[in-house]
C-alpha cells in the first residue's frame, strides 16, 4: 500500500503522523511510505533519518495526497489540503468532527473520503486504544502548567503547588474521572496538592480512589458540587470527554465568577469545544485570558508542545492499526475489526457517525447498513 505522511501545516502543531520506527514497520513489510519533506522537523526527526528507514520523501504536500491510499497526519485536514485530496482516499488523524465546520464535512462527503479518527478508535476489547497516551501526557502537562500560573509574576495566586509544613495545601479540582482526570489527580496528589475529582460515573470515581489509594475525594458530578468545590479551588482542570460530542459545559459563568482572584482554569477538553462556559480556543504564544479574574489556559491540542515525545507516544499506538489497514486493505480492516470500525467517521463519502451527525445537524447512516448494501450489491 501507499502510505503518506504530510506536513502538519497547522501554526502551532509540531508532531508528525509516523516516527521513524513506525516507517521501518512498515516498509519492511514492503509498504511504500511517501514523507513531504521537513514533515519530521518540528519532532526533531530529520528527512535523513526517515530516508534511512525507507521513506521516500517528496516536496509537495500535493505530492503525498495524489500518491497516497491512506494518509496518516496528526490533526485534522485544513480547508486547502481538502482540495488536494483524491476520491476515495482514507485518512487518519485527531479529526473532531463534531465541532468541526459543517463546509468542510461536506466536502468530506463530497470528495467519497473515508476518515477515520484516533480518538475513537478501541482495542479488541473495547477500550480506546490511541488516545489514553495523549490524555496521560495532557494530565502530566495540566499540572505543570497549572503549578506556573499559579505564581505571583504571571497574576496567580502565590501559590505554590505543593504542600509545605504549616501551611495549607492548594486545592485542585478536577472535573472528569477518566485518562486524563486520573493522571492529573496522581501528578497534584505527588506534589502535596489537596484533590477533588468529579464525575457523573460511580464506576469511574470507585475506579481512581483504588488506583489512587483513597487519596483523592471523590465526589458525583452535579451543580451543587460543582459550584461548592470550584468556589474554594485554586486550579480547576476540566478532563471532560464524551468520545465523538462536543464536551459539556459543566461549570457556568457563575460558577467562574465565584471563584477566587488569581485562580487558575485548565480546560483540556477545547479540543472538544471546551467544559467550561467562559472558555475559548488560545494558543501556544498566548496561551492564557483572564475572565472575572481567573486566568483561563485553553491551548488545544496542548501535546504539539511536546512534539518528539507525543508523536513517538501516537505512533507506538497507531502503528498496529496502520498496519492492519496496509496489509488487508482498508475495507476489509475496517469489516474485520470492530474497534477500528469504531473510529469512522466517514465510510466512502457516507457519515456513519451518529454523534457528528446530531451536532452539525446531518444524517448518518450505520456502518453496518453501507456493509450489508455493499454484500447485497
Amino acid at each position: 500500500m501507499f502510505i503518506g505522511v504530510p506536513r502538519e501545516d497547522h501554526r502551532h502543531e509540531h508532531r508528525v503522523g509516523l516516527s521513524p520506527s513506525s516507517v521501518a514497520r512498515l516498509t519492511r513489510r514492503g509498504h511504500t511510505v511517501h514523507l513531504e519533506s521537513g514533515a519530521g522537523d518540528g519532532a526533531h526527526f530529520s528527512d535523513q533519518v526517515f530516508e534511512e528507514v525507507g521513506a521516500q520523501i517528496v516536496y509537495s504536500k500535493e505530492e503525498v495526497y495524489r500518491r497516497a491510499d491512506l494518509v496518516c497526519r496528526v490533526g485534522w485536514v485544513s480547508v486547502e489540503e481538502l482540495e488536494m485530496v483524491k476520491p476515495g482516499l482514507a485518512l487518519c488523524g485527531f479529526h473532531h468532527l463534531a465541532v468541526a465546520p459543517r463546509a468542510k464535512v461536506r466536502r468530506l462527503l463530497e470528495i467519497e473520503a473515508t476518515v477515520i479518527g484516533y480518538e475513537l478508535i478501541r482495542d479488541r476489547d473495547g477500550h480506546f486504544a490511541i488516545l489514553p497516551p495523549m490524555s496521560e501526557m495532557a494530565g502530566q502537562m495540566a499540572v505543570q502548567i497549572a503549578a506556573h500560573y499559579l505564581q505571583t509574576e504571571v497574576g496567580g495566586r502565590g501559590i505554590l503547588l505543593g504542600n509545605v509544613p504549616g501551611v495549607p495545601p492548594p486545592t485542585v479540582l478536577i472535573l472528569g474521572a477518566g485518562t486524563v482526570g486520573r493522571t492529573a489527580a496522581r501528578l497534584a496528589l505527588d506534589s502535596g496538592a489537596h484533590v477533588i475529582l468529579i464525575d457523573d460515573a460511580l464506576s469511574k470515581l470507585r475506579a481512581a480512589s483504588h488506583e489512587l489509594d483513597g487519596r483523592p475525594v471523590t465526589a458525583m458530578a452535579n451543580a451543587r458540587n460543582l459550584g461548592r468545590y470550584s468556589a474554594f479551588a485554586d486550579v480547576v482542570i476540566g478532563a471532560v470527554l464524551i468520545p465523538g460530542s462536543r464536551a459539556p459545559y459543566l461549570m457556568t459563568e457563575d460558577m467562574v465568577k465565584a471563584m477566587k482572584p488569581g485562580s487558575v482554569i485548565i480546560d483540556l477538553s477545547i479540543d472538544q469545544g471546551g467544559c467550561v462556559e467562559t472558555s475559548r480556543p488560545t494558543t501556544p504564544e498566548n496561551p492564557t485570558f483572564v475572565a472575572h479574574e481567573v486566568i483561563h489556559y485553553c491551548v488545544p491540542n496542548m501535546t504539539a508542545n511536546i512534539a518528539r515525545t507525543a508523536t513517538r507516544a501516537l505512533a507506538n499506538a497507531a502503528t498496529p492499526y496502520v498496519l492492519e489497514m496496509a496489509e488487508k486493505g482498508v475495507e476489509s480492516a475496517i469489516r474485520t475489526h470492530p474497534g477500528l470500525a469504531a473510529g469512522v467517521y466517514v465510510y466512502k463519502g457516507e457519515l456513519v457517525n451518529q454523534q457528528v451527525a446530531e451536532a452539525l445537524e446531518l444524517s448518518a447512516t450505520p456502518l453496518e447498513e453501507l456493509f450489508s448494501e455493499g454484500t447485497e450489491a
